[in-house]
């Protein structure tokens, strides 16, 4: 059973707001396009929080880290309506765009590979394409994570297959090195959390 948020009208103001991108359901937990999701699974573990409430069409887990108010959040409306979570959660506690991270997957970027921007394009993943759609910017910050691609594959079956064993070691040590990253950006300017894991 998830706890509800009350109303507050959103006078209850949160400091940070990190999103991990993937797709809900059982049958996805493993995929290549759930990078984000397993990321921020551990984030949540660093930050000592639980995905107990559910709220603006995502799961989300709350408390204070180093002192700040955080929201970590796995939006549940599939990747592509990834944007209909943040819009709300954003607009509720009115998060200031610097303060938004959102961690995604990365066709581009090899197995093992991470990188840190600060604002920028989605790049075609479209999570990312709907999340600026719905802030109507694209001033937040991203930690991509390579899956790399296989032009043999269809794109769609690629991101929705699961990591192969040969490859598991090296996602899970990006998937680790993106979590510390995000763990960081809740204490340190973000030019130095790019300049450590870049």
């Amino acid at each position: 059973m998830f706890n509800k948020f009350k109303s507050s009208g959103g006078d209850s103001t949160y400091e940070y707001l990190i999103v991990g991108l993937g797709n809900p359901g059982k049958k996805y937990e493993t995929t290549r396009h759930n990078a984000g999701f397993m990321c921020i699974d551990e984030v949540a573990k660093k930050c000592n929080l639980n995905f107990d409430t559910k709220k603006f069409k995502a799961l989300i887990a709350t408390g204070f880290v180093n002192g700040e108010k955080v929201i970590l959040m796995k939006p549940q409306t599939y990747m592509n309506l990834s944007g209909e979570a943040v819009g709300e959660c954003v607009r509720f506690f009115n998060i200031d765009l610097e303060d938004i991270l959102v961690i995604s997957d990365d066709l581009d970027l090899p197995i093992g590979k991470i990188r840190l921007r600060m604002k920028g394009s989605s790049g075609g993943q479209n999570g990312l394409k709907n999340i600026i759609s719905h802030l109507g910017s694209q001033e937040f910050k991203r930690i991509r994570i390579g899956i790399g691609n296989n032009k043999i594959i269809d794109t769609k079956d690629y991101v929705l297959g699961k990591i192969s064993k040969d490859d598991q070691t090296l996602f899970d040590d990006a998937k680790n090195r993106a979590a510390n990253a995000a763990y960081d950006f809740l204490s340190k300017p973000f030019e130095r959390v790019m300049g450590a894991y870049n």
